[in-house]
């Protein structure tokens, strides 16, 4: 019988290894796992590199998988955002590195990454520095460039609810990256405020297949990352 539930976020993240590609979901607060971020960082992996829409806030979550050190490269659209000021800091100091990729493009380059696509070409960033030593073809009188897929060791993602199979659904816009990074992962981590037992969730409404979810803990009551921020918590 299939049950992915784990028991604790420790638990599911104790296999993340130094080194490892990790995609982490949210745009912003929305979506954010950080009690899955909480957990890497008590676990300690270094040197990883991180997959996000921006570089988190304050000093919890993102921002503190990055300010204790365990992040070597962000790739990411948005690195500074209105309460972001640890990656700004350590990008100035040349202490992590960024590969900065427009929106739309990161999320077809993981997209493409689940789909078995290896790379890609598009109009965005044509005659601008992001373009810089990649290739560039014309079709029809337009140029484009050439963008690789993005493919990922782990996922660690958060859903409104899940069954015992992995099968998930999201709260709104919520769901953002997570869809696509469950796809584009090895293993996909999830975080849910419920799980269900199996045919308790309309097979209709299903975003993500189980077939790509391969943990599931269960946080009925996640941290709010701005109330976090704005009581100026830090992690941990």
């Amino acid at each position: 019988m299939i049950d992915k539930r784990i028991h604790t976020a420790a638990e599911a993240v104790k296999d993340i290894f130094d080194g490892a590609t990790i995609m982490i979901g949210g745009f912003g607060e929305a979506g954010s796992p950080i009690e899955l971020i909480h957990a890497l960082i008590d676990k300690g992996p270094g040197n990883l590199t991180v997959v996000n829409n921006n570089t988190g806030s304050g000093h919890v979550g993102l921002a503190a998988l990055i300010e204790n050190g365990l992040v070597g490269k962000m790739i990411c659209s948005f690195p500074r955002t209105a309460n972001s000021t640890v990656f700004p800091d350590l990008y100035r100091a040349g202490k992590i590195e960024l590969e900065l990729v427009p929106q739309g493009t990161l999320a077809e380059r993981i997209r493409a990454g689940g789909a078995g696509i290896p790379a890609f070409y598009t109009a965005t960033s044509v005659g601008t520095p992001l373009a810089e030593g990649k290739e560039v073809r014309n079709f029809q009188g337009r140029d484009y460039v050439m963008e690789h897929a993005l493919k990922a060791d782990f996922a660690l993602i958060k859903c409104r609810q899940a069954d015992r199979y992995g099968n998930l659904t999201y709260n709104k816009t919520a769901r953002n990256f997570a869809p696509i990074m469950a796809m584009a992962a090895k293993t996909t981590i999830v975080q849910s405020g419920v799980v269900l037992e199996a045919g308790q969730i309309d097979p209709e409404v299903v975003v993500t297949p189980g077939i790509f979810v391969n943990r599931i803990i269960t946080e009925p009551d996640p941290a709010q990352e701005s109330l976090l921020v704005a009581a100026g918590r830090r992690y941990p």
